[in-house]
């Protein structure tokens, strides 16, 4: 048994170390961060994120605009807030409110946004990428389409877009004075679409065809080969650049692209067009509603309350109120790790979730604790008492805990289906903490007490009751 206890008490350690680590504001080098394989690579950074009320950031408004004044379907609507929800994740954007407002518009809120013009360009573009039978052959030289490594898999390269040239809904345009000929393919053909770095070093798109598409594509590169192929997206000419090689399962989009730009067409390409043409009708940039100043006052308020939650287990319960003390840091430190890593976002509804689990794992203590000190009253052994103390306490943390992680989730079901972020961050807070508070309790505590009190289990007079409290 006391070997098992020194293996509990070295996972703990390790846990506590990890957790410290992870929380302490020390930079976090490429490798570690990549640990974090679910996240984001952009959310990668290893800090507390912060919701639209304690950090600010971008609220914008959209509004559906059909020809005619065509009112849009439910469904509809509900396919563009998606779309609009996924093109903002890709941005790493934390916790972003996207929900339907009325029949015809969709509220985004956005968290500490550092781009604003970036994120309004994303979020209103359509996305209508077409590619267009340039329709001649130019001169030698300036851009082609190639393969490389001897894959199918081209080099498309456009200009910068102060070249862009709009076209009209006949998809005939001029470029140069020269008849460009209609969509040869739409932007339905592409499968995925990412970021990546060419042989230079300059950021690239990567697409691939999708494979009922690749034949047809394959087909009309070889016809047209080192012939002029237009890059079209919304309706604006990226670039015209010559076949060079026959293409078929994909490709790269290269040229005068920044990171933020690559990303940006990445993105759209990847989710497509929104179902329905969507206008700004407002935006507007919120400030944090609780400010620095009421975010520090919180922060110091909480310590303060911890360090006398502290305090008066040390006074009452002595021994096992330094337990107590050790699992409440772990707790802490091991509870805002958790939240990183998933990662969490606090809001002012966050916090107040957090607060209540730390109440939780307090409980919980107090259950062991008075159980423990029962049994020794009833003079049984100080091995004896620690075991059956978690034993007889179990049923009563589980029942109330369970119940807490049942009301979350109705809470994180409410939250989703109604939009309600500042309810779903809650919910998500409480039932991280309550789970943490369960280990915290059945594992932390349960070793510090046996490593404690094992050592003493040979002494089992009830004298040794006033170490543990009154």
């Amino acid at each position: 048994m006391r070997q098992l206890t020194i293996v509990r008490l070295a996972i703990i350690v390790l846990l506590m170390l990890v957790s410290a680590y992870i929380v302490s504001p020390l930079p976090k080098p490429e490798l570690v961060r990549n640990l974090a394989f679910w996240q984001d690579p952009r959310a990668r950074d290893f800090a507390i994120k912060q919701g639209l009320d304690l950090k600010g950031g971008l609220q914008v408004l959209l509004a559906a605009n059909l020809p005619g004044g065509a009112q849009p379907t439910a469904d509809q609507m509900e396919s563009a807030r998606r779309i609009i929800e996924d093109r903002v994740s890709g941005l790493g954007v934390a916790e972003p409110i996207i929900q339907l407002q009325g029949e015809d518009r969709i509220l985004v809120e956005l968290p500490g946004v550092t781009d604003r013009n970036l994120a309004i360009d994303l979020i209103k573009q359509t996305g209508q990428l077409e590619f267009v039978d340039g329709g001649y052959t130019p001169p030698q030289g300036g851009l082609t389409i190639s393969t490389t490594f001897g894959l199918y898999r081209g080099l498309l390269y456009p200009e910068t877009s102060a070249n862009a040239v709009p076209i009209d809904a006949s998809r005939e345009i001029t470029e140069g004075g020269r008849t460009v000929w209609p969509t040869a393919f739409t932007g339905e053909i592409i499968a995925t679409a990412d970021v990546g770095v060419d042989a230079l070093g300059s950021s690239v798109v990567n697409f691939t065809i999708r494979p009922q598409y690749q034949d047809k594509f394959r087909a009309f590169t070889q016809e047209k080969l080192n012939q002029a192929l237009c890059i079209v997206l919304d309706q604006q000419v990226l670039s015209c650049p010559i076949i060079r090689a026959v293409l078929d399962t994909g490709g790269q989009i290269s040229g005068n692209f920044t990171p933020d730009s690559a990303r940006s067409l990445a993105l759209v390409l990847s989710y497509g067009s929104l179902p329905v043409p969507l206008v700004i009708e407002t935006t507007r940039d919120i400030g944090a509603t609780l400010g620095a100043d009421s975010v520090q006052r919180s922060i110091v308020a909480s310590l303060i309350a911890l360090a006398a939650l502290m305090l008066f287990a040390l006074l009452y319960y002595r021994l096992l109120g330094v337990l107590a003390v050790i699992s409440l840091v772990f707790f802490t430190v091991f509870s805002l790790a958790i939240f990183i890593l998933v990662p969490v976002v606090l809001t002012l509804p966050g916090i107040a979730g957090f607060v209540l689990s730390v109440a939780s794992a307090v409980d919980a203590n107090v259950l062991i604790f008075e159980r423990f000190k029962e049994e020794l009253r009833a003079g049984r052994s100080l091995r004896a008492s620690v075991e059956t103390a978690f034993q007889r306490a179990w049923p009563s943390i589980r029942d109330s805990n369970l119940s807490v992680l049942i009301t979350c989730a109705i809470l994180l079901v409410f939250g989703n289906a109604f939009g309600a972020s500042a309810v779903r961050g809650f919910a998500i807070t409480l039932a991280l903490g309550v789970l943490a508070s369960l280990f915290t309790a059945m594992f932390v505590t349960r070793t510090t007490m046996r490593l404690v009190f094992y050592e003493r289990a040979e002494s089992i007079e009830p004298r040794r009751t006033v170490l543990v409290g009154a």
